[in-house]
């Protein structure tokens, strides 16, 4: 049996081949997996389970029809998607992981996460992650109507895009937006495991970090599909 692992799919109305594609996938492949694990960033935006996106209903019907058939899914919070909730959960039937969390993988201790604890030059994101992640902080967004939701998250969005082109322009996007080499030492330190498998970065590889430990980065889903298949005799990164 083959375990699968996406993330960054970042489904959007703008982008509904893409949600298509994943659907397919939902339907085919993913029918004879192991089990099924979504790195975060599932979509481009979430703000809340009440979000009446067709992206979300299509995707919760797939994966339950996926779950129903005997594979669990599994689901940890991205950047983006990080108030998806048990309501969504429930009615998708995947399950939701805190990060980082050791999982068994036919025989081999995994870590693994979204990714983007791991990007700890990036001090401006860190503060930002941590006021949003504050139970405090969700709870009042969430208090505010659905309309009020939808416009943070586009103003976020371009505000997001506005700050990585500053980067880009300052020469420091490739440093600043990928993980820094001592955090990625630390987890492996405190996790005990030897792999690590995470997104968020959009830089699919395999690395050698050295010790022995080996970190895979997924791709991500913007212009063509990609998922990581793993079982006890190899470790696949693959587009679709």
């Amino acid at each position: 049996m083959t375990t699968l692992f996406v993330a960054d799919l970042h489904l959007d109305p703008e982008r509904p081949a893409i949600t298509e594609l994943f659907g397919r996938f939902l339907d085919s492949e993913a029918r004879n997996a192991d089990a099924l694990y979504i790195l975060g960033d599932l979509f481009e935006a979430w703000v809340g389970d009440d979000d009446p996106s067709e992206a979300g209903s299509f995707v919760a019907e797939k994966l339950r029809s996926l779950t129903a058939s005997g594979v669990p899914a599994y689901f940890i919070h991205g950047n983006r998607d990080f108030l998806l909730g048990a309501e969504y959960a429930t009615c998708s039937g995947m399950t939701l992981l805190d990060e980082p969390v050791v999982v068994d993988l036919h025989g081999t201790p995994t870590v693994i996460l979204h990714g983007d604890l791991l990007c700890t030059d990036d001090l401006a994101y860190q503060q930002f992650r941590a006021q949003t992640r504050d139970p405090r902080w969700q709870a009042q967004f969430l208090a505010q109507p659905l309309e009020a939701r939808l416009a943070f998250a586009t103003q976020a969005r371009a505000a997001s895009k506005a700050r990585y082109g500053e980067l880009v322009s300052a020469g420091t996007a490739e440093v600043v937006g990928d993980v820094a080499k001592d955090s990625v030492d630390a987890l492996f330190a405190t996790s005990g495991v030897r792999r690590m498998i995470h997104g968020h970065t959009h830089r699919p590889a395999i690395h050698d970090e050295g010790h022995g430990n080996t970190r895979i980065v997924l791709g991500d889903w913007y212009e063509q599909g990609s998922v990581l298949r793993v079982n006890a005799d190899r470790v696949e990164l693959a587009s679709l």
